[in-house]
């Protein structure tokens, strides 16, 4: 299996500058490669002291920031590399001023993976929830480099609890320690016979939780809003938007809508508009109209939605309506305010907890949408109630970070010696 791994990746590695043709995001992903063994042949020198993390996308890197933020603080000295895999992870977090080197992770090829751990010479290699890239794997532990797994999540389906994944396996004996999610992954890898693994929960919790302390005031969501219940619509697709269009337009006016579509392309957001019979102003035209005259607020811009969690009442978090996948629960569940979602979020661990705890809802119609709101917007104890749950979530499952920053700090100190 490792040799048709090799042939496989070699023979996709040769064939990416001709992939890129086909659509921007594989053009991104081309050729953002190209540059990279030149970016970090040109930033580190010997004597740097590197951590790396690798990170698949941005979900991944927002799981890796809190631990980032962690050993940034506390050793000043040392440069921090970020990789991706990913272009929608790479492109939003390329001018982060956390990372002092932010790159995309060349294929992993032998000569690849041997090539960028002689360059990077990495104290610590720190792999955030998925990507188990073999060939950098072997890398590090020939050259006796720890490789840490955090947040990591397995599943019964994956292929390294199949039949043909000894070679996956094989991969994963070369991690110094694993940092899990849950009780079912650690159940999991502990059954292959690994016996370094720490229940950790998820370092998400920790991320979203930080946001609370945080100034979350935005001058004109508080003008638009003007003591109005108000409703947001989170990260929202298509698919998302036909379930709660009629919702939107039968409600009363006490009740005002944010919505922050996932996309914004100028034909998207005048398709939206057309749609919502109620008065609706764009962000982009926000410091030429009188915002609390208005009844919907489309956020065709990013940077803003953690804040404007803060200022809802209740939120719909887009995604699982489709086959795109479920976006962020954890967001505007710590600022304690009840969350509905649509109905393809098997895959979402806390989702699916959250539901079961009764601060979450799941539907999958127009119909059920309007059922489900319609209680939350009139009984307010209810809401209140179901919100508290949302937030008592958030504060029972944070400390991931400290558990997993204390063994990082006994291995870097290790090196240091």
């Amino acid at each position: 299996m490792s040799f048709l791994y090799n042939i496989f990746i070699s023979i996709f590695n040769g064939i990416l500058p001709l992939m890129g043709w086909w659509t921007p995001k594989l053009k991104l992903f081309v050729n953002g490669r190209k540059d990279s063994f030149k970016i970090l042949k040109a930033e580190i020198i010997a004597e740097d002291r590197i951590l790396w993390f690798h990170c698949a996308s941005l979900g991944e890197y927002e799981q890796g920031v809190p631990v980032m933020e962690a050993l940034k603080k506390k050793y000043p000295d040392h440069k921090l590399l970020v990789t991706f895999f990913s272009p929608s992870g790479y492109e939003a977090k390329k001018n982060s001023t956390l990372a002092d080197l932010i790159v995309y992770l060349p294929m992993d090829t032998k000569a690849n993976a041997k090539r960028f751990v002689e360059l990077v010479h990495p104290e610590l290699a720190v792999f955030v929830k998925y990507e188990f890239w073999p060939n950098y794997l072997k890398v590090l532990e020939a050259t006796h480099i720890p490789a840490v797994f955090i947040s990591a999540s397995f599943r019964e389906d994956q292929a390294f609890f199949k039949w043909y994944g000894g070679f996956m396996r094989k991969a994963l004996k070369t991690i110094d320690h694993f940092f899990v999610q849950d009780a079912i992954s650690k159940s999991l890898i502990e059954k292959q016979g690994f016996d370094n693994v720490t229940l950790s929960g998820d370092t998400r919790f920790d991320r979203v939780s930080h946001q609370i302390e945080m100034d979350n005031h935005v001058d004109f969501i508080s003008e638009f809003i003007d003591d109005r219940l108000c409703v947001v619509f989170g990260s929202s697709w298509p698919e998302d938007e036909e379930i709660f269009i009629n919702f939107i337009n039968h409600a009363s006016e006490e009740v005002c809508f944010i919505i922050a579509p996932h996309e914004f392309k100028s034909g998207n957001m005048s398709a939206l508009q057309q749609k919502i019979k109620k008065r609706t102003v764009l962000y982009s035209e926000k410091d030429e109209k009188d915002l609390k005259e208005y009844e919907v607020f489309i956020m065709n811009t990013i940077g803003y939605l953690s804040r404007v969690y803060s200022y809802g009442d209740i939120a719909y978090v887009g995604g699982a309506m489709g086959t795109g996948g479920l976006h962020n629960i954890l967001e505007p569940a710590t600022f304690g305010i009840p969350i509905i979602i649509g109905k393809n979020f098997e895959k979402f661990r806390e989702a699916k907890q959250l539901q079961k705890l009764a601060g979450l809802f799941s539907v999958s119609s127009s119909e059920e949408f309007s059922q489900v709101i319609s209680k939350l917007v009139g009984d307010k104890k209810f809401r209140e109630k179901t919100g508290m749950i949302a937030g008592h979530f958030i504060n029972s499952n944070t400390g991931a970070t400290a558990i997993i920053t204390e063994y990082l700090d006994k291995k870097i100190e290790k090196v240091s010696k």
